[in-house]
């Protein structure tokens, strides 16, 4: 086993997520080229060894794998780092990665893995099985943020012999095949040595993937090149990346746009832009997924503890006009806290339809008069657009509605410190991770978990009941049982209202489909090329 390492604090969480925050201060600058990298034009021209792509988010959170929630980072270690079986980016289908095989029989309490032969590092040395020891060691100590979608099924990795791993579980669990993606195997010789994980952390990149990096310069860009040693089955097919960090909306379509372009493919297009670039010849596409603005209740101040106020403020929001004038058409009111594409979506028995009459009625049951709240929100572009409509909402049933978006880092921190606050709009994606509801709901509803801690609720009866009905689902063997405890936690989750969506939304991706092939746009944050092609 590794040394301890400090406790994972929530404002480290907010400090590594990209899903939350466009900036973050993160000092140190790493680059092969020793200082930074060029992020020119060479693109846009007769070179078709590069492809340069443009990111909504920011490079300079961490890259640590294990501890990363970075739309960028995530994206770009997908490129870097292979887990025993990782996932195809659309379809999420699992397929043998480090590994040769997939389990015969995802229902056996192990599974036995034979490492890839000839799999090598990007610094040349041979993966081995102690560098799979390692890397779960490190993904279920609680002190990460990985560990939480494994600790409550995965009992242990051992060695079985020089080339083979088993995984043994606490029971039978088949949703554990993709989800081993999120482990992503790490050289030990890199990141067992002593400041290993805080170089990790700073932007240090060694995996055994189709692309290795080759510069790193926080703020501004990353670049990456094919790894002539990979043998694994998916070979890269561009010579050369140069992903642009680029957070400012106009910059970020500035640098796809024209016959000058620098960029070939860029996410997180506004869908302000979205006719422009199909003007001008770009394919733009969307993916629905579970992006999504939520609403988080203090419930450690009254009269939020009141399940009737959190309800009466869900119905009063005018979900319809927030969709059509600040998303564009691109979204969906919040039927569930699963998105509707989800193969365990089911519509929820309380749904929260715009509704002021019943609001200002639950309101009065509540015995709530001349209500002020403080909206509290993130910065980012859309949310921002999203509030008005809220507010409106809000004054039109009688309470008086402030807001005050603000940068994510700042806010945060705020409730890291148990600073007063009331209600929180925010964005975020558990795709990243995955697809399976278990996963999703556990990653805002866990017992001392990051989110339950900001919304004071985890240790109320409440709560205590819907982590044991979660814990139970996913305890089940058979699947339409599980499916049934699934829906029955979600709708306890809806009834509550302490943490839930008010709409999901589309993600927009655009590319040249005369200098690059091969590309899907995906439901969350970033890109894949693992099958792409310059052209």
């Amino acid at each position: 086993m590794s040394a301890p390492r400090p406790a994972f604090s929530r404002r480290d969480f907010l400090r590594y997520s990209g899903t939350l925050s466009a900036a973050a201060a993160i000092s140190t600058t790493i680059s092969a080229c020793g200082g930074p990298a060029s992020t020119g034009s060479a693109g846009s021209g007769g070179n078709k060894d590069l492809v340069t792509v443009v990111i909504g988010y920011g490079n300079d959170q961490s890259w640590d794998p294990s501890m990363t929630a970075s739309a960028f980072t995530m994206a770009a270690n997908n490129h870097i780092y292979e887990g025993l079986v990782d996932t195809d980016p659309i379809t999420r289908a699992p397929y043998a990665a480090l590994a040769t095989a997939l389990p015969a029989d995802t229902s056996a309490t192990s599974w036995k893995f034979a490492l890839r032969q000839g799999a090598t590092w990007h610094d040349g040395k041979p993966v081995t099985v102690e560098d799979v020891l390692f890397s779960f060691d490190r993904v279920m100590d609680p002190s990460t943020l990985a560990s939480s979608f494994f600790t409550s099924w995965l009992k242990e990795v051992r060695k079985v012999d020089d080339t083979t791993v088993e995984l043994v579980f606490k029971f039978p669990f088949p949703d554990a095949l993709p989800r081993l993606t999120i482990a992503k195997i790490m050289p030990k010789h890199v990141f067992g040595a002593p400041g290993g994980w805080d170089a990790a952390k700073n932007g240090k990149a060694v995996g055994s993937g189709p692309y290795k990096m080759t510069a790193h310069n926080p703020k501004s860009n990353t670049e990456f090149e094919a790894y002539s040693g990979y043998n694994g089955p998916r070979k890269p097919a561009i010579r050369k990346m140069n992903w642009l960090s680029i957070v400012d909306a106009s910059a970020r379509v500035a640098k796809i746009s024209g016959g000058s372009a620098e960029a070939q493919i860029a996410d997180n297009v506004p869908y302000a832009n979205i006719d422009q670039l199909r003007k001008q010849g770009l394919t733009v596409e969307g993916g629905k997924g579970m992006n999504h603005m939520f609403l988080m209740f203090n419930t450690a101040q009254k009269p939020f503890d009141d399940v009737r106020v959190r309800q009466a403020l869900f119905y009063a929001i005018d979900t319809k006009k927030m969709i059509d004038v600040a998303l564009k058409g691109h979204g969906t009111p919040a039927s569930s806290f699963l998105n509707q594409q989800n193969p365990a979506y089911a519509r929820a028995k309380t749904v929260y339809d715009y509704n002021p009459d019943k609001a200002k009625s639950l309101l009065a049951a509540a015995g709530v008069k001349n209500l002020s709240v403080t909206l509290m929100a993130v910065n980012v572009s859309w949310i921002s657009d999203c509030l008005p409509t809220i507010a409106n909402s809000w004054n039109a049933i009688g309470v008086k509605t402030s807001l005050q978006p603000q940068d994510t880092s700042a806010l945060f921190t705020k409730m890291d410190q148990s600073q007063s606050y009331q209600v929180v709009a925010a964005a975020s994606n558990p795709n990243q991770f995955g697809l399976d509801a278990d996963l999703i709901l556990r990653y805002n509803f866990t017992s001392g978990g990051t989110w339950m801690k900001y919304t004071k609720w985890d240790k109320s009866s409440d709560a205590k009941a819907l982590f044991a009905l979660m814990d139970k689902a996913t305890r089940e063997p058979d699947k339409q049982k599980k499916l049934a405890l699934t829906h029955q936690y979600i709708d306890v989750i809806a009834e509550q209202a302490v943490l839930y969506p008010v709409v999901h939304t589309e993600l927009m991706t655009a590319w040249d489909p005369k200098k690059l092939t091969g590309v899907r746009a995906q439901a969350y944050p970033g890109v894949t090329l693992l099958q792409a092609k310059r052209i």
